[in-house]
C-alpha cells in the first residue's frame, strides 16, 4: 500500500458501502499496520494536535443511531492524522492521565455542541484502568459536565484484562462514578482472561466482544460460539452487549441473530471527525420522510442494515 493510500484511508470519514474494495481494504490496513512514526503525547497537547474523532454505535435491533465511542487522534501538520499507535505505546503513566483528562473534558463539551444541534447522543470514551482508579473523574465531571437535564450521561470503556487486576478496587470506584452518570464498559471482552466470577462484581453497563471474534463470526464456529456466550452473558448481567469492528455484511446479519444489542465498525462507519460526524446526522435527520419511511418496510435483514448504514 502506497503513503498515498494509505493516508487517503486514514482520512476517509464516508459511509463504507460507498469505497470501492481497494479503498476498504487500504482503510482496514492502516487501522491494523503496527509502523507508525512516534509523537510525544506532551508535544500534541502543547501544539494543539490532539482531536477527538467519533465512530457511531448501532442498535442492532431497532436499526438506529444510540451514541459514539470518542476516539483520540493527533492531527500531525506533516504526516496527517495518526491513530494512538503513534502515540500511547511506551507512554508513561502521568501523559497518559493528562491525555485522559483532555479527552474527557472534550468529549463533555462536544456533547453540549452535539446537544445545541438536536443530537442527545450516549457518548463512550476509553480509559485506562490506572487513570479510572486514580484521576478524580467524579469530580471533573461534577464540575464540567453538560448542564441540561437532557445528558444521558457518559460511558467509560476499559479493558477486560486491565479491569480484573483489582477487581474490588474497580467495583468500589465504579459504584462512586455511578452516582455521577457515569458507568463502565468492559472493552476487548473475550481477549483477557478474567473469570466469570469476578465480573459478576463489577457493575458494568456494557459488554464489548473483542473484534478478533467479530470477524467471521458468520463461517468460523469457534468465534460463533463466543459471540453468543458473550452475548448471553451480558444479558445474564443486565447488560448490553457491542460487538466492536464489524467489518462484513455476513458477520453483521449474524451477530443480530445471536441477539446482539449495539454494533460499531467500519461496515457501519469508520471513525471520523467531529464536524464530519455532525454534518452526517444532519444529513440524516433531513433525509426526505418518505425515503425514510421506504427504508423502514423493507422486509428483510440485508434491507434493514443497509438502512442502519446509512445512519452515518
Amino acid at each position: 500500500m502506497s503513503d498515498s493510500e494509505s493516508k487517503n484511508a486514514r482520512s476517509w470519514s464516508g459511509p463504507i458501502e460507498q469505497m470501492a474494495e481497494d479503498e476498504r481494504r487500504a482503510l482496514i490496513e492502516s487501522m491494523t499496520a503496527g509502523e507508525r512514526p512516534r509523537i510525544a503525547i506532551t508535544d500534541a497537547l502543547r501544539n494543539d494536535w490532539f482531536e477527538i474523532w467519533y465512530q457511531p454505535k448501532i442498535d442492532l435491533k431497532r436499526k438506529c443511531l444510540a451514541g459514539a465511542e470518542a476516539l483520540a487522534r493527533i492531527h500531525h501538520p506533516q504526516l496527517g492524522v495518526l491513530l494512538p499507535g503513534s502515540f500511547l505505546p511506551d507512554v508513561d503513566e502521568e501523559s497518559i492521565a493528562e491525555l485522559a483528562q483532555h479527552a474527557l473534558l472534550a468529549t463533555l463539551c462536544d456533547w453540549a455542541m452535539f446537544d445545541e444541534a438536536g443530537f442527545n447522543l450516549h457518548l463512550a470514551i476509553n480509559v485506562p484502568v490506572g487513570v479510572l482508579l486514580r484521576m478524580p473523574i467524579a469530580e471533573l465531571v461534577a464540575e464540567y459536565r453538560p448542564k441540561s437535564e437532557q445528558w444521558p450521561g457518559l460511558i467509560l470503556e476499559v479493558t477486560e484484562d486491565q479491569i480484573v487486576r483489582d477487581i474490588t478496587l474497580a467495583n468500589e470506584t465504579a459504584t462512586q462514578l455511578r452516582v455521577s452518570g457515569i458507568t463502565i464498559a468492559i472493552d476487548d471482552f473475550g481477549a483477557g482472561y478474567s473469570s466469570f466470577s469476578s465480573l459478576r462484581n463489577l457493575p458494568f453497563a456494557e459488554l464489548k466482544v473483542d473484534r478478533s471474534f467479530v470477524r467471521d463470526c458468520a463461517t468460523d464456529a469457534t468465534n460463533a460460539a463466543i459471540c453468543q456466550t458473550a452475548i448471553d452473558l451480558a444479558h445474564r448481567f443486565g447488560s448490553a452487549a457491542v460487538a466492536e469492528g464489524i467489518e462484513s455484511q455476513a458477520d453483521l446479519q449474524a451477530l443480530m441473530i445471536m441477539g446482539c444489542d449495539f454494533g460499531q465498525g467500519i461496515l457501519i462507519a469508520p471513525p471520523m471527525p467531529k464536524e464530519r460526524f455532525l454534518e452526517l446526522l444532519r444529513q440524516r435527520m433531513n433525509r426526505p420522510r418518505a425515503a425514510a419511511a421506504k427504508d423502514q418496510a423493507q422486509p428483510d435483514a440485508k434491507a434493514d442494515t443497509k438502512a442502519v448504514g446509512r445512519v452515518a
